[in-house]
């Protein structure tokens, strides 16, 4: 597994360091940002990182907005 987001995933943190922000040491922000804001293609790739199971576990501990807390809460129940 690569430590580096994907290029199609990089538009998300237009604000961030994109030379710093690796998936061992940001994968909490990184999927917060990814479950509020992503499109099919970078829903996939975080999908692919971790499992149901994992992300459904995540949703309560991340700051999603309310619309996307929803739809994940339903989305995984």
């Amino acid at each position: 597994m690569s430590s580096l987001l994907p290029k199609f995933a990089k538009k998300y943190f237009w604000g961030d360091d994109l030379d710093q922000l690796n998936w061992q040491s940001h994968q909490k922000y990184i999927t917060q940002t990814l479950l509020d804001k992503g499109d099919v293609q970078a829903i996939s790739w975080l999908m692919n990182q971790l499992s149901k199971k994992t992300l459904k576990e995540t949703i309560p501990n991340i700051k999603l907005t309310a619309k996307s807390r929803n739809f994940w809460e339903l989305y995984f129940s």
